[in-house]
C-alpha cells in the first residue's frame, strides 16, 4: 500500500510492560483504540507520543458524580471517548483519521506527564490499551 494513504496506528497494552501492537488502517477511515483495565476508575487520559516526541495529551472523561471530558484540543472533533457502564473499558474514536494520525498511543488511568507537556518527563504508568 502506498505509504501516503496508509495510516500506522501503534496502540499499548501493559500493566507496567510495554507492548507494541501495529495496525494500519486506510486514509480517511475510522479508527478505533480499546483499552481494557483490571483496575475500575473513575477517570482515564489518553496521549499520543509521535517517533521521538514527547506524550501530547489527548483527552479526559471522567465518570465521577460530576461527569465530564476534556479534549487536549479542544477545536478537534475526530476524537471521541467512550467508556464501558463497569468502567473497565474505554474506546479512542478517530473519525477520517489522517496519516498525521500515526503515532503510538497510550490510556492512562492517572495524569502521567508533569511540567512541560513537549518534554515527556514521567513515563506512562499503569497503562492499557489494545
Amino acid at each position: 500500500t502506498d505509504s501516503s494513504q496508509t495510516l500506522h496506528i501503534t496502540p499499548c497494552r501493559s500493566q507496567y510492560t510495554v507492548y507494541h501492537i501495529s495496525e494500519y488502517y486506510l486514509d480517511g477511515s475510522r479508527v478505533k483504540i480499546s483499552c481494557n483495565y483490571t483496575v475500575k476508575s473513575d477517570s482515564l487520559l489518553w496521549y499520543r507520543q509521535y517517533s521521538g516526541s514527547g506524550l501530547q495529551f489527548l483527552y479526559l472523561v471522567t465518570t465521577t458524580n460530576n461527569p465530564y471530558e476534556v479534549r487536549g484540543d479542544p477545536q478537534d472533533f475526530r476524537l471521541t471517548v467512550t467508556q464501558n457502564k463497569e468502567r473497565t473499558h474505554v474506546d479512542l474514536e478517530i473519525s477520517s483519521a489522517e496519516v498525521t494520525d500515526s503515532a503510538l498511543y497510550y490510556c492512562a488511568l492517572r495524569p502521567t506527564v508533569t511540567g512541560n507537556p513537549e518534554t515527556l518527563l514521567n513515563s506512562p504508568v499503569d497503562t492499557t490499551a489494545h
